[in-house]
């Protein structure tokens, strides 16, 4: 089982993806490993250094689950995925969820930052080199060499996992 799972800021990529790997009991790969250096997500790794993690893992997992991207700086990455899972959510629901993760993660957080403004634009910007964008998940989408699929985010993690699940075992018998 190799599959990928995308879908804007807020739509759940993480909860999924490591729920997937607990359930199948595969390796989970967070795609925002490769791209912060640390939990604050303030300070980016250099594309070399991206790799430098990228190779082992797909050298060394025969099967995967990856939530998120590295299209903007790898574009051939997990290329051997044989799902790709898009994850699409309200975007009312969404900016509220990142909103609230905010809150948690910085305790001085004022109701706006850098980060919610380009969240804001996921749905407007038109450029597929705008990482982490519609257009650019569009993109990965109608280029993908896997079959892929649409899962409403609003969900819960366990009817999604049952929904990638059964999508995959009709793929995969």
């Amino acid at each position: 089982m190799r599959i990928q799972i995308i879908g804007g800021s807020g739509t759940g990529k993480s909860t999924l993806g490591k729920w997937i790997g607990q359930k199948e009991g595969i390796h989970w790969i967070d795609s925002d490993h490769y791209l912060w250096k640390n939990q604050t997500f303030t300070e980016k790794r250099s594309v070399a250094e991206r790799y430098a993690l990228y190779t082992p893992d797909i050298e060394n997992h025969q099967q995967y689950v990856v939530s998120g991207s590295v299209f903007s700086w790898n574009p051939n990455g997990f290329a051997n995925r044989e799902l790709l899972v898009f994850l699409r959510l309200d975007e009312t629901k969404r900016m509220n969820r990142l909103i609230k993760r905010e809150q948690e993660r910085y305790p001085d957080f004022t109701g706006s930052n850098a980060f919610l403004d380009w969240c804001g634009t996921y749905l407007t910007a038109t450029d597929p080199e705008m990482i982490g964008t519609y257009a650019e998940h569009r993109l990965q989408m109608e280029q993908s060499a896997s079959p892929v699929i649409q899962i409403d985010a609003a969900l819960s993690t366990d009817a999604m996992y049952k929904q990638i699940k059964s999508a995959y075992q009709k793929l995969y018998p």
